[in-house]
């Protein structure tokens, strides 16, 4: 063994010193680990005066039109719907409303593609502005399978048959009363 100056053994300054180091990194550990218990109590009382108000805030009640399905480009047909709705009621509604004039000329496409040519221009002279633009050019609409000037011949002596604008006019008047009424419906809602 070696012998220091101060006459220890160098080993055993060693093993002090691992001691120590070891000693140094547990005790601060050690002291952490100790609980550190206090007691204390502590009374509180709390008196609070005043009033509470409650605000319900809802969404406003919707009346929601149904839809019509307008997307058949085969069906001639037209949706119409609407809804009113005030703070107590709501009304929806909704309609369809045939489209003549659509029908008679997918009528008449039928036709003609099937080969029946006078038959396709027997049902588009059904509409009045057709007959009279029929009439300017010369060439009138067939009468019972005539055509050419026979036809208008025939047209002249048979005016009964001729197409009448009143009906296209009654069909505007009844849609013009109808959104009239609607529309009164809906003020009267409002009120």
């Amino acid at each position: 063994m070696i012998v220091s100056t101060y006459g220890m053994n160098l080993p055993q300054i060693g093993f002090t010193l691992r001691n120590l180091i070891w000693l140094a990194l547990l005790l601060p550990v050690l002291a952490i680990a100790e609980p550190i218990v206090t007691d204390s109590t502590t009374k509180s009382t709390v008196h609070t005066t005043g009033e509470v108000t409650t605000t319900l805030k809802s969404p406003p009640p919707s009346a929601i039109s149904p839809s019509l399905g307008g997307s058949n480009s085969d069906s001639c047909t037209v949706g119409v719907a609407g809804a009113v709705q005030t703070q107590i009621l709501g009304i929806s509604a909704g309609t369809t409303t045939r489209d003549l004039n659509c029908e008679r000329l997918k009528n008449a496409k039928t036709l003609y593609d099937m080969g029946m040519k006078v038959a396709a221009v027997s049902v588009l002279c059904q509409d009045l502005r057709v007959f009279d633009a029929m009439i300017m050019a010369g060439t009138p609409c067939p009468y019972n399978g005539i055509i050419g000037t026979d036809a208008k011949i025939a047209w002249e002596n048979d005016e009964a048959k001729v197409p009448k604008a009143e009906a296209m006019e009654e069909d505007g008047t009844k849609r013009f009363l109808f959104g009239l009424g609607g529309s009164l419906l809906g003020l009267l809602l409002l009120l």
